[in-house]
């Protein structure tokens, strides 16, 4: 499994995509880097020993066993003649871009007619997961982004603003999971069903030189460090105070 390094390219997309779906200012960013984290997990609910199945205990291990039931009926329905013989749970449904989109769907039209209740509750679900591989502080961020929101217009502005990207920030997560998993050994089939080279769940991968193993040295030593790195650098100000110190700071003259 590769949890942390799924939720930390998530933090990573999200503080790199708000501004690109309207998300302007730095407390909101917060908030959008810290759901699309936890939800850049949440496709491998297909995998019952994977974060997003034990987060709930019975509950989100029901969630999973429907998940990958519904991904194997859909596999034999729908695989084409080329595609190989397996169960089609883990990495099928749940790691597929109309799943993605499903899901993010879902989150708007979920906070639009359900209110703030529904947007806490999913917010909530997202820093969870986050939080669960990556520590506490990200927990901690979205609700310090939250409260800076709530402070500065009140609750129900607030949450009505969280609702309006909650869709984007779902959806952006689930799409990062599944890129990085497009370029372990495994490969992806996010493209489905679009029939390619006689398979509906064709697994999506680089040259075989660019992909790696889950968990093993390249992802501990090299990719996971590189995306702390752009963490830092992607946090709202951080940027412009390192360009400011390096470019345009000058000594002061006695």
């Amino acid at each position: 499994m590769m949890g942390r390094t799924h939720a930390l390219t998530g933090w990573c997309a999200g503080l790199a995509a708000a501004p690109l779906v309207g998300v302007a200012t730095g407390a909101p960013q917060v908030v959008f880097a810290a759901v699309t984290a936890g939800f850049a997990l949440l496709p491998d609910l297909d995998h019952p020993g994977a974060t997003a199945t034990r987060l709930l205990g019975w509950f989100t291990r029901s969630v999973s066993w429907l998940l990958r039931k519904s991904s194997a009926r859909l596999y034999e329905a729908t695989k084409g003649p080329r595609d190989e013989r397996c169960t089609g749970t883990h990495r099928h449904l749940s790691h597929t871009v109309l799943f993605a989109f499903a899901l993010g769907g879902a989150a708007a039209v979920g906070a639009a007619v359900g209110g703030p209740w529904v947007v806490l509750g999913v917010v909530a679900l997202g820093l969870l997961l986050a939080a669960a591989v990556l520590g506490d502080w990200v927990l901690l961020a979205g609700l310090a982004g939250g409260g800076w929101m709530a402070a500065h217009t009140d609750a129900v502005a607030a949450l009505a603003e969280v609702g309006g990207f909650l869709g984007a920030a779902v959806a952006l997560g689930c799409i990062v999971h599944d890129l990085g998993d497009a370029i372990t050994e495994a490969g992806c089939p996010f493209l489905f069903p679009l029939l390619i080279a006689g398979e509906t769940w064709y697994e999506i991968r680089p040259p075989r030189w660019l992909r790696f193993r889950t968990g093993k040295a390249f992802e501990q030593m090299v990719v996971f460090p590189a995306f702390v790195v752009l963490a830092v650098w992607l946090a709202p100000g951080v940027a412009e105070t390192i360009r400011h110190v390096a470019f345009d700071w000058q000594p002061s003259r006695v």
